[in-house]
């Protein structure tokens, strides 16, 4: 019975949010507790059941609400916009360094783990510098897309957020592991855009350009630049993320430490540090919110035992010889699974009975996670009709989504192979 509305409590939040009845918060919540009384739970065991889920969660809601601030932080105060002059310069006319360029880029500014934000940051920078070249805009958003896929698995994205949330641990546990496969898509990403670029300088030679990156800021960007900070940010930057690798500190009071004090070093000002406060707060709630309901879809299936049912009836259908390729064939299919499934219908619905049914056969679950990030929006993401990041890259390029996908579809799978290679060969998951 219980086996029955687990399943039940997922097809039905599956089927709400994919079709767009309900918003992602409001499934998250309605359907597990509607579930839950079903099952004949009284209200107080629910209540319990939903304390016990936010309290798990409530670390990593932390950390994304002030990672989100910190990193918002960095981009007003223009860290990047050396790094993007930079590599303009550095490219002149030449399609073969704009290609690799625009794949570097996207990598350093996709460290916030914000698709919307990198795509508007590399997209405002290389889009003129596409056209005045005639550079195929399908290359423009293919490299983007690849190049956000590798980096989009640092902890503090939404999706590694879900992943962390779902299985109970930290950033460190899920993140740290997965660095020689991050390593490796990036490589992959550049290998890419080498053969592209390749293509497209015999196609185009090499012409004279010259572009100013200062000139495409608006003039509200240009006021809460802080170039003088450049080097303060920076190492501040460079800290905050090795610190958070090596373990130091708690990841959560790391980023509330860090978020604060890069607030007040580039806005000492209170009516400055408001508007950088208004201007991140409705990302910070909608990630934030989406953490905090997802503790109630957890903590009831959880605590209702509804998803140790479901991984028992899942087991019974494994036969026993093949169970160790799960962590693989999660791996596989991560990146097709992006166009099937939200982040939240895929982590919050499906790894939880994936990973439960890893530990019955003795396979550590967090491989199951670690397997799910390399592809499952992440690289997915950047070409699944199911996030709206994807049409805003598509849209700025002004080219049709149908083609952005038939164009770079197989190269993202392509990234999705040669970092589960590269986690099988280290350890991350095992066959």
């Amino acid at each position: 019975m219980l086996s029955l509305l687990g399943f039940a409590t997922i097809a039905i939040f599956l089927l709400l949010i994919i079709t767009k009845r309900l918003s992602v918060i409001t499934a998250l919540v309605l359907v597990p507790v509607s579930m839950g009384l079903l099952a004949g739970f009284s209200p107080k065991e629910l209540g319990d059941m939903i304390l016990a889920g936010i309290k798990q969660v409530a670390p990593t809601g932390i950390l994304l609400m002030f990672a989100v601030l910190y990193f918002g932080t960095m981009l007003d105060a223009g860290l990047f916009d050396p790094i993007i002059a930079a590599i303009i310069r550095f490219v002149k006319g030449d399609p073969l360094k704009v290609l690799l360029g625009t794949a570097v880029l996207t990598m350093i500014v996709h460290l916030d783990g914000d698709g919307t934000a990198t795509f508007m940051i590399v997209m405002s920078a290389f889009l003129p510098i596409y056209k005045r070249l005639g550079i195929n805009r399908l290359i423009l958003t293919g490299i983007v897309a690849l190049s956000v896929g590798p980096l989009h698995l640092v902890p503090w994205s939404g999706t590694s957020a879900r992943a962390i949330s779902t299985l109970k641990t930290d950033a460190t546990q899920l993140f740290n592991p997965n660095i020689p496969a991050i390593v490796a898509g990036m490589a992959w990403v550049l290998f890419v855009a080498y053969r592209f670029g390749l293509q497209e300088r015999k196609r185009l030679g090499i012409s004279n350009l010259n572009y100013v990156h200062e000139e495409s800021l608006t003039d509200e960007q240009r006021q809460f630049r802080r170039p003088r900070l450049f080097w303060v940010n920076a190492l501040l930057t460079i800290g905050l993320i090795t610190t958070l690798m090596k373990g130091w500190v708690p990841a959560p009071a790391l980023f509330v430490s860090a978020a604060i004090i890069a607030l007040l070093i580039n806005y000492p000002r209170l009516p400055d540090q408001q508007k950088v406060l208004r201007s991140h707060g409705n990302n910070i709630f909608m990630v934030s919110s989406m953490i905090f309901a997802a503790g109630v879809f957890s903590g009831i299936l959880t605590g209702g035992k509804m998803i140790d049912a479901m991984a028992t009836s899942v087991v019974s259908l494994i036969p026993q010889q093949h169970a160790a390729w799960l962590p693989t064939l999660t791996a596989i299919t991560s990146m097709p699974a992006s166009l099937l499934f939200t982040p939240d219908a895929y982590y919050f619905g499906v790894v939880p009975i994936l990973s439960q049914t890893a530990t019955q056969f003795g396979i550590d679950p967090l491989e199951i996670g670690r397997a799910a990030l390399l592809g499952q929006m992440t690289v997915g993401f950047p070409v699944s009709p199911l996030t709206a990041s994807t049409f805003l890259l598509v849209g700025l390029a002004e080219v049709d989504l149908g083609d952005h996908q038939k164009f770079i579809l197989k190269w993202a799978f392509g990234t999705t192979l040669v970092m589960t290679l590269a986690a099988l060969l280290t350890g991350s998951i095992h066959l």
